[in-house]
């Protein structure tokens, strides 16, 4: 998808309600690069996002730098700026994270009315992008999932650092593009996941995670070539 397209719709949401700082550009830079719209290699034209965010250069380069930190963007000298492709350290690093977060949540959060049905919902979602074979519904689904498992925290911080975490597996899962069964294999995960939430199956819904977070880790890495 050409960068100016997955930019539609960004400039109007920010100016009724945000002040155009750096942090807020990063933001909308994360959650395109989270939803697919921005893959790995996609430049990053300093000209076509102060345009179409409306802020200064100085204000996208504070942008830059924070994802930069967050290993979503890379700088490369006398090139510019590009939606990154994540390495086997980088993998590693998004797993540490997710097996901390992750099992916590299901295994201390609390449950809010209404919750464990969205992620019904979301299993279906996941559920039909299987039957009709596709792999980019399936990552969505397996996305917003794991995104509603950790809300359960009840933490604005974790959710915020999820997106981070989710905005970094986003370009991992296009290694994975033409891999169907990586993700149509975790969608009755997810399922059972849910499942055993509902039961009141606390613990054995987080030890479950952990193992599946770990055999996810593993296939990812003898895709990419870290493991023989």
């Amino acid at each position: 998808m050409p960068m100016n397209a997955a930019l539609q719709g960004i400039a109007d949401a920010g100016h009724a309600t945000h002040a155009h700082t750096g942090a807020w550009v990063a933001a909308q830079l994360r959650q395109r690069i989270s939803d697919g719209l921005l893959p790995p290699g996609t430049k990053l034209s300093e000209q076509a996002l102060s345009e179409a965010l409306g802020v200064s250069r100085n204000t996208l380069r504070e942008a830059f730098t924070v994802l930069a930190g967050e290993s979503v963007v890379q700088r490369i000298p006398n090139r510019g700026v590009f939606v990154a492709a994540p390495g086997a350290d980088d993998v590693r690093e998004i797993y540490r994270v997710r097996r901390l977060i992750e099992p916590a949540a299901v295994l201390w959060g609390d449950v809010p009315a209404g919750a464990l049905d969205a992620m019904d919902v979301i299993v279906d979602k996941a559920r039909a992008a299987l039957a009709e074979g596709s792999v980019a519904g399936m990552a969505d689904a397996n996305q917003e999932l794991h995104k509603a498992l950790v809300s359960l925290s009840g933490s604005a911080s974790l959710d915020a650092l999820m997106e981070k975490v989710l905005a970094e597996m986003r370009l991992v899962f296009h290694a994975m593009a033409t891999t169907p069964d990586f993700h149509g294999h975790y969608v009755e995960r997810n399922a059972a996941l849910v499942a055993q939430i509902r039961n009141g199956q606390r613990e054995e819904a987080a030890a479950e995670l952990r193992r599946y977070l770990d055999g996810a880790e593993h296939e990812l890495l003898v895709h990419i070539g870290a493991i023989p």
